[in-house]
């Protein structure tokens, strides 16, 4: 049969589901580099300044793309919901920047990572009525081994000052839950709501950061900036989850965009010069086999 002259429509569902596992990873993408590039800024300046910094960059971000997406219906409802996820985001982007300031990453990420992986998942499959394939059920399974695989490499270089991996494992168990927030209150927003619940929850972030944070806004320009557009690939990275929650599980999209924690993994290999020993090597494996199960689940 001749396919000449068809097009492409999301509205398709078998179109839906190649799509949304890309959606996902992209989010995956946009936060590892953005995790990558918020650790190495919170070394330099106050980690409340590239949280609330950060913020800020997403809500401008957020707003433009929700202006760019179709709405045709948006509720106080979406916009409550948008709000409780960016609460929850609040609060991860601290304890993260908090623990990465520490120079805990290969500890804090993905900590946070699996914890509010097996918390979302959870919560989608006894309260939301989930039902994962078995191939989907495998890739659930294999994420937090391989996610812990890659944390539990050892980089090369100055030896950690002594309980900075127990505060980076604290750090990451509060992220996670702020994570997990983010992630199951955004998906209850309805689709109709377009982008504007990632505004709303962009919104609510500043005003609950800026009490604490408002102090420390005195940095260089050039670092303030640095936070502004972390903010925007942090706002970039929660659009692109959500439009894969409208066409997939949410266990799935959970998932797939927990799989951040190897990308900086990869960066601290290729610009930093780290060395990935066996373990992380196989966790790297591992979500990527991942991903693919995931994905044709």
């Amino acid at each position: 049969m001749s396919v000449r002259g068809t097009r492409f429509s999301l509205r398709d569902p078998g179109n839906q589901r190649r799509v949304a596992p890309l959606l996902a990873l992209l989010s995956a993408a946009c936060y590892g580099v953005v995790d990558f590039a918020g650790g190495l800024l919170s070394r330099r300046i106050p980690f409340t300044a590239v949280t609330l910094l950060g913020q800020l960059g997403g809500l401008l971000v957020a707003v433009i793309v929700a202006l760019l997406v179709p709405a045709s219906s948006v509720r106080p409802a979406d916009l409550g919901w948008g709000a409780v996820s960016g609460v929850g985001s609040a609060a991860a982007m601290l304890c993260l920047n908090r623990g990465l300031s520490r120079g805990a990453m290969t500890v804090v990420v993905p900590v946070s990572a699996v914890t509010s992986v097996v918390l979302s998942v959870l919560t989608g499959v006894v309260f939301l009525g989930d039902r994962p394939t078995l191939l989907a059920w495998a890739g659930i399974a294999a994420t937090g081994p391989a996610l812990w695989l890659v944390s539990g490499g050892h980089v090369i270089g100055p030896r950690r000052r002594g309980g900075e991996n127990a505060k980076g494992t604290a750090d990451g168990l509060l992220a996670s839950a702020g994570v997990a927030v983010q992630y199951l209150a955004l998906a209850q927003a309805g689709a109709a709501s377009g982008l504007w619940p990632v505004a709303a929850g962009r919104l609510a972030a500043v005003v609950v950061l800026l009490p604490s944070a408002a102090r420390h806004l005195r940095v260089p320009p050039l670092r303030g900036a640095q936070a502004l557009l972390i903010g925007a690939g942090a706002a970039l990275g929660l659009s692109l989850y959500l439009l894969a929650t409208r066409q997939q599980m949410l266990a799935i999209a959970v998932v797939l965009a927990s799989l951040y924690p190897a990308l900086p993994v990869v960066l601290g290999l290729i610009r930093l010069h780290e060395r990935v020993d066996r373990r992380q090597m196989v966790g790297l494996v591992g979500t990527a086999a991942a991903s693919v199960l995931l994905a044709v689940g």
